[in-house]
């Protein structure tokens, strides 16, 4: 099987898999991209991404560009000599001239179907919305966001209780299989790319942090789909009064029950909260700062009774 030298383009824990099948494919990963390292924790310290902590262990040399707008770092790639950048999760936007640069252009694994769920947050977007199936698509760049030829692509189904984080790590590993077979393909000269259909468009745009609010008016559906698709990160929450105060709760997992009464209204000992229409048992939530712990967990910390409001 022939072999590429491959530039690789990724930052979070998503993209590390697929710089994994890569290099154990033999390909000739001449560098790696990356965002520079970000202050984090208690001392506030630099700490590298994932992919560069990856790509130290395994000695490859590791670049962190804050964008590609000085000629210098266009040179610094083009230097590289790559047949192909593969881009996973990488968060700078690619001007055209950085995707012309290798021979064969940029591979960019998204975690949608496209042309649904093109933009910054596909697996959450999916989640909320209700879908029942997603998938990881191969695709050529273009300048435009997730627009480009659909190379390769592979579905999956999403489960009634299935969160964000666990979907997550799904399509990381189903992604790397995919962009490993790409690589196979383009190595060999019979990779064929097509243009997305204009129909069946929809955009993820970031999540923000009043999306997060859990809005217990709407129908317990909705609410549920929220709740895991803001699981585990950045948690969707509900405020309680706790111990004479007012705190946030976040909500790690929950069931849609039967139940009726006012919105937001504590219908048992078990944590069920009425919605707009049913109810959603809250099964796992979290205080600041504390441990997730189960719905009944946490009544018996917080004795709330039956008709409790949350707000």
């Amino acid at each position: 099987m022939p072999k590429l030298r491959v530039v690789f383009m990724g930052t979070p824990d998503f993209s590390v898999p697929t710089l994994s099948e890569i290099v154990c494919a033999g390909h000739d990963v001449a560098a790696v991209y990356t965002q520079p390292p970000r202050p984090a924790g208690r001392g506030m310290g630099l700490r590298p991404s994932p992919v560069q902590k990856f790509a130290d262990e395994a000695g490859i040399p590791v670049y962190t560009p804050r964008n590609f707008r000085n000629p210098e770092s266009v040179a610094e790639l083009a230097a590289l000599q790559a047949d192909v950048a593969v881009v996973v999760a990488y968060g700078l936007i690619l001007p055209r001239r950085v995707l012309d640069t290798p021979a064969y252009g940029c591979l960019n694994l998204h975690a949608s179907l496209l042309p649904r769920w093109r933009g910054a947050a596909p697996i959450q977007r999916a989640i909320m919305a209700g879908d029942t199936e997603t998938g990881v698509t191969v695709m050529q760049m273009d300048e435009g966001m997730d627009t480009g030829p659909i190379c390769m692509m592979e579905r999956i189904p999403i489960g009634p209780d299935m969160t964000a984080g666990e979907l997550h790590d799904e399509l990381a590993f189903v992604g790397a299989s995919l962009m490993g077979k790409a690589l196979d393909r383009l190595a060999r000269g019979e990779l064929e790319c097509r243009p997305q259909p204009d129909e069946g468009v929809t955009y993820a745009p970031k999540i923000t942090k009043e999306e997060a609010r859990i809005h217990w008016e709407n129908p317990a559906q909705e609410v549920h789909d929220r709740i895991r698709a803001m699981s585990p990160f950045p948690g969707a929450w509900f405020e309680a009064l706790l111990g004479g105060r007012p705190e946030r709760v976040k909500v790690l997992r929950s069931v849609c029950v039967k139940g009726r009464g006012e919105p937001g209204q504590l219908l048992d000992n078990q944590l069920t909260v009425a919605c707009g229409n049913q109810a959603v048992r809250l099964t796992k939530v979290q205080r600041a700062g504390k441990r997730p712990m189960s719905g009944v967990d946490f009544l018996r910390g917080f004795p709330l009774g039956k008709g409790t409001h949350f707000g």
